[in-house]
């Protein structure tokens, strides 16, 4: 403001150039009071001054008045104000001071009253006029007034009129602090402006973006609703010009081609209740045609009135919302559909499942609820990848579909696992008749990508109310159903009994239990003798694990394995049964081997194959007397690493055994990816050929003679009696395992069958 320091910011500047503006509107004012001043002076004090000293002053005004004005001239010219600017107003003011000042100096003196009284009126008129020309400027306000006050002690030079000069110097004073009130009150005021122009500016440069880009416009209507003063933006969006819609009824241009039917959207119905009530509405979205096809807009707006209360119309805002209504549907779209099959998810299945049960309360007869489950597909996705799972999803996705074309309502709950809703059913013939449809129709080949593809389908299901009187309820019930369809081999339907909850349960304690028996040293070893078949030689034993329950006694394994599979407990169990097995094993005579099963998923963790290297270590036992036995259900996921893992045991020395061939997934093509020492024949051919089953002996022959040719050896499991050992014998097995020789034993009885001298003691 003063001009003492350098202005930073556009504002600043702004303020700057609008003191120096504000100045030079009244300079004329300042220039021509000293030409008055001077006229004064030369007509009142002409006769009573010295000549010399009078035109000697004179041309220091007229110097003075012809700098401010070339220099005022000059910075007018320059392309931005700056504080020098200022400092050179100032600089003008200190001039025309200074000349003033000594005026009073040179001219004042020797006067009577009369003349001093004109003196000083001219004096004071001057300051005035100087004050109002420099006010907005402080600094050169400051250099005017100063001299000008220092002149007054010239002015008023006798002890007599010291009150004067007390008065004159404090009319000066007065003069000079108004200057500066003035000026800072100027400054903030411009300040402000300057802030309000930027923000009318940055306002008005939105509003025009807005009204280039945005898809909202104004619109009113007439007392009889029909539109006036159209904008160019409200007949751009229904492709029309603003002439042709202009006085048309509002219902009308936003009914289109339903004018003549009177076929009206409801969102149209309630707007148009709006207006003939004249009420204000606000956000009501409708469907307008346009030459494009079907917009959303959205309106709002209020009733106008005049001074008097008389109704004018409506005046609102419209909104095109087509893009925010495609996209808020297509994420409604994803909330309740499943994104790969296109069918509803498990939540939108929920939400029908909730609404038929509410139903179905009422009066109206049960719902039921079908959970599949496809089988074997594991196998097509780890062998063939996710992307040929996915497209064979979408193809299983494609028949459920076909095959609920009722009232039925299907959907995917996730995975492989799928659903339907039937909302009203009477009996569970019904349910049958749809389970059986589905079975048959999602076991049916698939073509995927070049691929033939076999999956079965599992279906579970639970019916309103009896099996569940909540939603909740009767999926459990229906979860439970199809996981004892699935423990039934697949590819059949199990309607829910209440005793499936009890199994259930009883699941979920045994689960509980199984993972207390490692710490509680509730589990232990038996060993069943493996024998020679024509000399009756014990060669090896297979390690049976076995768990007794301090409450529940001893927990059969066809009850305990599957739940430590199930629960993920069948790795730390298979391996302690490993260490404990090589431990026993190692106080054995040589060459007597220890057999011990392999899970699956204990050759798919990374750690398995260290896991045997330490078991061995530890016991010292040798790799070729420890026999791993591993079933055909290792093969279906082949590219898991099972096999990898498979040939790295095989170069440690460990042999391998195919165990229950030709129960499973019986394939030539598993015995030539990897190379077995043994293939073990499952008790059931056995027993099959022992009541002379043709079937059952041309197997035994046909695995036989197989081994024979890859080099392997064949053990006959389940042998029980002496005519079986002579058939098996009779067909070429090599080794037999059975109650015959033996039932599975404490680790001390399987010791006692060897001489004492060639058992080691326990470390």
């Amino acid at each position: 403001m003063m001009g003492m320091v350098t202005a930073s910011g556009d504002a600043a500047e702004r303020v700057l150039a609008a003191q120096l503006r504000s100045a030079d509107k009244v300079a004329v004012l300042r220039q021509a009071m000293n030409v008055f001043g001077l006229i004064f002076l030369l007509r009142v004090f002409g006769h009573h001054s010295s000549a010399s000293r009078l035109i000697l002053w004179s041309a220091g005004l007229a110097v003075a008045m012809i700098t401010g004005i070339l220099l005022d001239r000059r910075r007018r010219s320059a392309v931005a104000v700056t504080v020098a600017h200022l400092r050179i107003h100032g600089l003008t003011g200190l001039l025309h001071g200074l000349v003033w000042g000594s005026c009073m100096m040179l001219l004042s003196s020797g006067h009577n009253a009369s003349l001093l009284v004109a003196y000083w009126t001219l004096i004071s008129c001057i300051m005035v006029c100087g004050a109002i020309s420099y006010a907005p400027t402080p600094l050169a306000a400051t250099g005017f007034l100063l001299p000008c006050i220092a002149g007054l002690f010239f002015m008023f030079d006798e002890s007599a009129a010291l009150p004067l000069l007390a008065l004159a110097t404090s009319y000066a004073l007065s003069l000079l602090v108004g200057c500066f009130i003035y000026a800072r009150t100027f400054a903030r005021q411009h300040s402000a402006s300057v802030q309000l122009e930027e923000k009318s500016e940055v306002v008005s440069l939105l509003l025009r973006e807005y009204e280039h880009g945005a898809s909202d416009w104004l619109w009113q209507t007439d007392p009889a609703r029909r539109l006036n003063g159209v904008s160019s933006r409200m007949a751009e969006m229904l492709g029309r010009t603003a002439a042709a819609i202009e006085g048309t009824p509002l219902v009308q241009v936003l009914a289109g081609s339903a004018w003549e039917s009177g076929l009206f959207p409801t969102e149209l119905h309630a707007l148009a209740d709006h207006l003939k009530r004249r009420e204000s509405f606000s956000a009501i979205v409708l469907p307008v045609e346009v030459p494009d096809g079907v917009r959303w807009w959205e309106l709002s707006a209020s009733p106008r009135y005049d001074e008097g209360g008389v109704f004018l119309g409506f005046r609102g805002v419209g909104s095109d919302i087509t893009e925010q209504r495609e996209s808020a549907d297509r994420i409604a779209q994803l909330a309740r559909f499943d994104p790969l099959t296109g069918l509803p998810n498990r939540a939108h299945l929920r939400e029908v499942l909730d609404q038929s049960m509410a139903t179905a309360r009422g009066g109206v007869p049960g719902c039921a609820f079908l959970m599949i489950d496809l089988d074997r597909f594991k196998g097509v996705n780890d062998t063939l990848g996710h992307q040929v799972g996915d497209m064979l999803l979408t193809q299983v996705a494609r028949r459920l579909r076909h095959i609920c074309s009722g009232s039925e309502f299907c959907g995917r709950i996730g995975g492989d696992e799928f659903a339907v809703v039937i909302p009203q059913i009477a009996n569970n013939r019904s349910i049958d008749k749809l389970a059986a449809a589905i079975i048959s129709g999602l076991s049916a080949p698939y073509q995927v990508d070049e691929h033939l593809l076999y999956v079965g389908a599992s279906v579970g299901s639970a019916l309103s109310p009896q099996d569940g009187k909540e939603a909740e309820a009767l999926i459990r019930s229906a979860d439970l159903a199809l996981y004892r369809a699935k423990s039934e081999g697949g590819g059949v339907h199990c309607a829910y009994e209440p005793q499936l909850h009890a199994q259930a349960e009883e699941r979920r304690q045994l689960e509980l239990a199984l993972r207390d028996a490692l710490e509680n040293n509730q589990l232990h070893v038996l060993y069943q003798p493996v024998v020679e078949a024509q000399q009756g030689r014990i060669t090896g034993f297979e390690a049976l694990a076995r768990w007794t329950h301090p409450d529940m006694g001893p927990i059969s394994p066809a009850k305990f394995v599957p739940v430590a599979e199930e629960a993920r407990l069948i790795g730390p169990i298979g391996e302690w049964v490993l260490r404990t097995a090589c431990m026993e094993a190692a106080r054995w005579p040589a060459p007597v081997r220890i057999a011990v099963n392999v899970s699956a998923e204990q050759l798919t963790h990374p750690s398995f194959v260290s896991a045997v290297v330490s078991a061995l270590a530890q016991s010292g036992l040798e790799a070729q007397r420890l026999e791993l036995e591993v079933t055909e259900s290792v093969f279906v996921n082949a590219d898991t690493g099972a096999l990898k893992v498979l040939d790295q045991l095989r170069a440690l020395g460990v042999q391998l055994s195919l165990d229950d061939f030709g129960t499973g997934y019986s394939s030539l093509g598993y015995l030539s990816r990897t190379r077995f020492d043994t293939i073990k024949i499952d008790r059931s051919f056995v027993v099959g050929a022992a009541n002379k089953k043709p079937e059952s002996l041309a197997i035994i022959r046909a695995v036989v003679t197989l081994a024979e040719s890859l080099g392997m050896a064949t053990t006959a499991e389940g042998v029980e009696t002496e005519a079986e050992l002579a058939m098996v014998c009779e067909l070429g097995c090599r080794k037999v395992q059975g109650y015959y020789f033996g039932r599975p034993m404490p680790a001390a009885d399987a010791a006692a069958l060897f001489p004492a001298d060639q058992v080691r003691a326990r470390a």
